[in-house]
């Protein structure tokens, strides 16, 4: 199994892509820790992780609040002693076209986006140095690299992620920790729960794929990632889109 013994920390991780990316970690012989805003959504997720024979341990945080991650880090190091992965999945959308957008909307994004991402990758940075050795693997969009219709506060987030993958993987190269991310297309998700049918069916038609992608099919790539077959892969932005931008 390609992640053996390693420890990740994944945020997001009560639905959708973390939470496939959660039980995939497992399968592959990882501890996980599956962290999520609600308990609710992290106790789905454990179950799953369970029913695969995997380690994996719970935490109810919001990527907003520093010390929440803080204890959620130690918690962690108190148990399996280390943190190799940090997948930092959290994220929300409210979509609004820039003359309708609210600064609500905006900050909100932003938030859990962005500022979640550094507050995340802060809580376990000094971890990884001490190790030597570390994975930090940002999920990112396709809508980070070529905007969207509608999106002005999550373009900006996502963008931002891939900003900071590059500039870490600049800074924590040389102490043994690589950071990369991974830009998903349109994955069927709750997060497009508010599409109508028709757009979905425009969306399928426009990737060469003719279908949307599946959240497992982003799990496989953040674990490959997080894997020592990637072990030369630092600063790399990869699509996982089903050719949707070619």
């Amino acid at each position: 199994m390609r992640l053996q013994d390693k420890v990740a920390i994944i945020t997001g991780a009560g639905r959708g892509i973390g939470q496939a990316t959660a039980v995939k970690f497992v399968k592959e012989g990882a501890k996980v820790v599956v962290c999520d805003l609600t308990p609710e959504s992290v106790e789905e997720t454990l179950a799953l992780c369970k029913e695969t024979r995997g380690e994996a341990m719970g935490y109810a945080a919001d990527v907003r609040d520093i010390k929440s991650l803080k204890d959620m880090v130690d918690a962690t190091l108190a148990k399996w002693g280390r943190v190799d992965c940090l997948v930092n999945n959290a994220g929300i959308v409210a979509d609004a076209q820039l003359k309708n957008m609210t600064e609500d909307q905006f900050d909100n994004v932003i938030g859990i986006n962005l500022k979640g991402v550094f507050n995340c990758t802060k809580a376990v940075v000094d971890t990884m140095l001490a190790q030597q050795s570390g994975v930090i693997l940002n999920s990112s969009s396709i809508v980070g690299l070529y905007g969207n219709f509608g999106q002005t506060n999550y373009a900006a987030s996502k963008f931002g992620v891939i900003g900071m993958v590059k500039t870490w993987a600049r800074e924590l190269g040389r102490k043994g920790i690589r950071a990369n991310a991974v830009c998903p297309g349109f994955i069927a998700t709750s997060i497009l729960g508010s599409i109508p049918e028709k757009v979905l069916n425009a969306l399928e038609e426009k990737v060469p794929m003719g279908r949307l992608g599946r959240p497992e099919e982003i799990a496989n790539t953040f674990a490959f990632l997080a894997s020592d077959e990637a072990s030369y892969i630092n600063g790399a932005v990869i699509e996982v889109s089903g050719g949707l931008v070619i």
